[in-house]
């Protein structure tokens, strides 16, 4: 997206790099990937903090997306260890199905407040991306991508993406993510939307 510009990862230029996310939002998990990294190479950094989240679970995995492993591990397993996809997907959808199966879930209240705008098993991506160029000037851009969640594990489809894209499914494509093309996701994703309002300002850097 940014075909113009040099960008590398810390990786390539043999920087170890595993900040601790301590922040308890997105945009905090971002700042802390951004500051840190530019205490290091002092020069621009982009940095994003990502996950979705469900309405019916009360935003989790939220912040916890790559660490969730189920019910039982919400902010994942106590000493450390990744919970395979497979399994964070699964988790997911049985938990979004027992927490509507019981009742506790008011929608109806829950479209007050901004929630639930595609139904029940209303979902969304976030991203909160940061631009920073130092410690007194940075810029932050917030956005979401929309969808529901499929209803059983045995709907997750498509090859796309990565995480927990075959369970999101887009009402105007008629697809999950992990379904459409890469120009489509771009066009619609919190990282796409996210970029495209810091492009400008990386653009006249």
């Amino acid at each position: 997206m940014l075909p113009q510009h040099q960008i590398v990862i810390p990786k390539d230029e043999g920087i170890e790099f595993d900040p601790e996310e301590t922040g308890s939002t997105f945009y905090e998990n971002s700042m802390i990937k951004a500051k840190t990294l530019w205490n290091i190479v002092h020069c621009p950094v982009i940095a994003d903090d990502s996950g979705i989240c469900v309405d019916a679970l009360n935003g989790a995995p939220g912040i916890y997306s790559a660490r969730y492993a189920g019910p039982n591990f919400m902010q994942g397993y106590p000493d450390g260890r990744k919970c395979p996809q497979e399994d964070q997907n699964a988790f997911v959808i049985q938990q979004t199905n027992d927490a509507l199966k019981s009742g506790k879930v008011n929608v109806e209240e829950g479209k007050k407040t901004g929630k639930f705008q595609n139904g029940p098993r209303s979902a969304h991506y976030v991203c909160a991306m940061v631009l920073y160029l130092g410690n007194d000037r940075f810029y932050i851009a917030n956005e979401t991508m929309e969808g529901t969640l499929v209803d059983t594990i045995q709907e997750a489809r498509g090859n796309g993406g990565f995480g927990y894209d075959p369970l999101f499914f887009l009402p105007q494509y008629g697809k999950t993510s992990a379904e459409i093309t890469a120009e489509e996701k771009n066009a619609i994703s919190h990282r796409g939307k996210a970029l495209r309002s810091l492009k400008g300002i990386i653009d006249s850097l």
